[in-house]
């Protein structure tokens, strides 16, 4: 970089544990960087120390006074920061949250995913415990091929405490995905449907509820004679390019009295990030919602499903939008919020709480 004419403010430098005093010195001889200049970002117990552990070395006041901005700065407040990274730092309990997926080979498809439950888990003083469950080993032909790997997915299935399916494209893992449903419907387990798992539980409610065997999405099967989801794009019917639904949208609730609605603090619509081409078919909805399923959230012409409920389960929620882009540290996404609350029995007493106008 020297070479080139660049020479750095400031130097951090990554490390398994702290960073000599000699040592800095002799980064700052060699590198021409102020000591003072020389971040040590060595290993935390977790990764929220890590703005303590720059605070700790005043890396923001030699920011600052680069940007010769120390005299309107204020100093930076991270007390509740602290408390957070610390809470972490001592959990004990766990939640067991079954993720059934057809990435889970590659578990970073589901990083943001992974992070919303994180949050959520924080929230509620719990550690996450995600047990990655591959679809196509719940499904009925990995029985007969590989039965270990069967039998060992459906226990785990079993043996969580909440079940989470999560987006995606294509046919694969989708019967297993839909097993994971029907068991999490059938025996009170709290579920969330994100995009595809959403779009899941609907294809099993039809075929198992209303009887409806053939019911499928246009997306896995373009002649089904029961298309409980169908494509529609944004754009041109015609051309891939532009028909995605994407980006930030508007859902409107239906009724305050939801379990969604009170998650999100009894508002009268929200805003989420989409990312799909395929939804509900909205010539299925009267005869979903005659058999027991309720279409809780839909978009300002009514005619998009956004988000499902199941009344008559402790906490079964599908939703079309990715709510995990929205979660945050100390803001957690309501869907991943409530989910957590279901899994370890505090759902009711959360609900009644903020229904008293307590935040």
């Amino acid at each position: 970089l020297r070479a080139l004419g660049l020479t750095p403010h400031l130097l951090a430098c990554r490390s398994a544990l702290p960073l000599l005093e000699n040592t800095k010195q002799k980064l700052s001889q060699f590198c021409h960087v102020p000591v003072g200049n020389i971040l040590n970002v060595h290993d935390v117990p977790n990764i929220w120390h890590v703005p303590l552990l720059l605070r700790n070395q005043n890396a923001h006041d030699a920011i600052l006074k680069q940007l010769d901005l120390l005299r309107v700065a204020m100093r930076p407040d991270l007390q509740e920061w602290t408390k957070r990274a610390e809470t972490f730092d001592n959990l004990t309990n766990s939640v067991r949250i079954a993720m059934v997926g057809k990435y889970v080979g590659l578990t970073d498809s589901y990083l943001s995913v992974v992070k919303a439950l994180l949050h959520a888990c924080i929230a509620c003083s719990l550690k996450p415990s995600v047990d990655w469950i591959a679809a196509s080993d719940l499904e009925d032909d990995s029985k007969q091929l590989t039965p270990e790997a069967h039998a060992a997915a459906w226990e785990t299935l079993r043996n969580a405490a909440c079940v989470l399916v999560p987006g995606g494209f294509g046919d694969r893992g989708v019967k297993g995905m839909m097993l994971a449903a029907k068991y999490a419907r059938e025996n009170k387990v709290p579920y969330l449907g994100i995009c595809l798992g959403m779009q899941i539980s609907v294809i099993e409610f039809a075929r198992s509820v209303l009887g409806l065997e053939t019911a499928n999405s246009e997306e896995f099967d373009a002649e089904t004679p029961n298309p409980v989801v169908i494509f529609m794009p944004e754009g041109s019917r015609t051309h891939m390019g532009s028909t995605m639904r994407l980006g930030s949208r508007r859902t409107l609730f239906q009724t305050p009295d939801c379990i969604t609605a009170k998650l999100y603090h009894n508002s009268e619509y929200v805003e989420e990030r989409h990312r799909h081409r395929y939804e509900v078919n909205p010539d299925m909805i009267s005869m979903l919602e005659e058999a027991g399923l309720t279409f809780v959230g839909k978009d300002e012409s009514g005619k998009r499903m956004e988000i499902l409920e199941l009344p008559s389960h402790p906490f079964y929620v599908g939703v079309q939008f990715h709510p995990e882009f929205k979660s945050r540290p100390g803001r957690p996404s309501a869907p991943f919020l409530g989910l957590i609350l279901a899994a370890t029995g505090q759902l009711e007493s959360y609900v009644t709480k903020h229904q008293n106008g307590s935040l």
